[in-house]
């Protein structure tokens, strides 16, 4: 399907199930030999990243142990500018070199909040990846050390990410067409 539409909002495709798949393959590859050594804990943050989250752990070639946090400041299409912790690690990361999966960055108030969290627990290296970046809407200045791809600072939809909790099944990521 080209186009999609999701309550009120039209969507059209704007990167391929495919692309989307050659990209995480070659990210798969770069943490493999980046973290080779390392005792690696992925922390994947939830809800939106499960998809991008599953797809890449099948790729890298270590050893490692996974666990979540779920974090938001979305509403409907906007970000609230609040950061809410809705639910925490389970696996200490204490001395270990930590690697935060998530699908988008944009501003960057979220992931802001997690480093300064994650950090206080005294970990080896932490490291970011993310499927998604919107550079133009990025507000900080901490480094991403694997972006999928970089997009304008439209919303979008599909492969975990949602509107209203809706459309994270779409194997492809579609863009809003309409307001």
């Amino acid at each position: 399907m080209s186009k999609v539409s999701i309550l009120d909002k039209t969507f059209e495709i704007y990167l391929s199930n495919t692309q989307i798949q050659e990209r995480i393959n070659q990210i798969g590859r770069a943490i493999s030999d980046e973290f080779h050594g390392d005792e690696l804990i992925i922390v994947g943050v939830l809800n939106g990243s499960f998809l991008f989250m599953a797809d890449l752990v099948r790729r890298i070639e270590l050893n490692f142990v996974c666990d979540f946090i779920k974090v938001s400041s979305y509403q409907g299409t906007e970000s609230t500018g609040q950061v809410k912790s809705l639910l925490g690690l389970k696996e200490s990361i204490e001395g270990k070199s930590v690697l935060i999966i998530e699908d988008i960055v944009d501003s960057g108030l979220s992931m802001e909040y997690l480093l300064k969290e994650l950090s206080s627990h005294r970990p080896k290296r932490l490291a970011i990846a993310t499927l998604l970046f919107k550079r133009e809407a990025f507000r900080h200045k901490y480094a991403i050390d694997y972006v999928g791809f970089e997009i304008p600072n439209k919303f979008v939809v599909g492969y975990g990410l949602d509107y209203d909790g809706l459309g994270r099944n779409l194997p492809h990521i579609y863009q809003l067409t309409t307001p």
